[in-house]
């Protein structure tokens, strides 16, 4: 990918992350913020909304981070399995412990005596939800085999990328976090294939250019020769 790609790339995440997180926040934050409304103070609304836009900033270079790590592993574990079939079926079966984690271990630490399991079993479905249907996207984009590995990204990355919110279980961030998280991993998988083939037609031009200049050159000098 050419740096002005690139550049593009990580940009287009960061706004995606800081918008969502601010118009998101105010909604589920209500409370907190509903008597700025009620009071109509324009400008601790505005101020709370570059607040917020900052703290979705911090989650969208988690997100980017957690990407290029997962670009890196992914070509790790090709590399090690030599096979995508194979690699897919360890993928498979981390998505699925990891899932199992974050039911099981959530549960524990913080179910009260007589608490549901459901709603922590609904946070688990709701982020496979999300991975299935970036998943399918990703694979009518490119083709099958990506599939697993967009799942796998999108749920054991994710996942990864929320611990510093689901460890303390904070309700407010936890919703506050994973929006943009989702919202900007998945802009990052199914969008990084458009940047590379424009990083690609870029250096067949440049190239192009560089080729044209050579033979406009050795002619002239040809002709300066004569």
């Amino acid at each position: 990918m050419t740096i002005r790609n690139l550049i593009k790339f990580l940009f287009n995440s960061l706004i995606l992350g800081g918008i969502i997180t601010g118009i998101l926040g105010f909604f589920i934050r209500w409370s907190e913020f509903q008597p700025y409304f009620a009071d109509m103070k324009i400008g601790a609304i505005l101020s709370t909304f570059v607040w917020l836009v900052g703290v979705g900033f911090i989650f969208a270079v988690v997100s980017q981070v957690g990407f290029f790590a997962y670009l890196f592993i992914h070509q790790f574990g090709l590399g090690v399995f030599r096979s995508i079939s194979l690699w897919n079926a360890v993928q498979l079966i981390l998505i699925i412990i990891v899932l199992f984690d974050l039911v099981y271990f959530r549960f524990q630490a913080f179910a009260g005596k007589e608490e549901s399991l459901l709603p922590y079993i609904g946070l688990a479905v709701f982020i496979l939800a999300a991975g299935l249907i970036v998943a399918f996207f990703k694979a009518r984009m490119t083709n099958r085999t990506t599939f697993v590995s967009a799942l796998f990204f999108m749920v054991v990355v994710t996942i990864l990328e929320w611990l510093p919110v689901l460890r303390p279980n904070d309700e407010s961030w936890i919703y506050l976090m994973i929006f943009p998280l989702i919202a900007c991993n998945a802009y990052q998988i199914l969008m990084l294939p458009k940047y590379n083939r424009l990083s690609a037609q870029e250096m067949a031009q440049r190239a192009s250019r560089k080729e044209t200049t050579k033979t406009i050159t050795k002619s002239k000098n040809k002709k300066a020769s004569r």
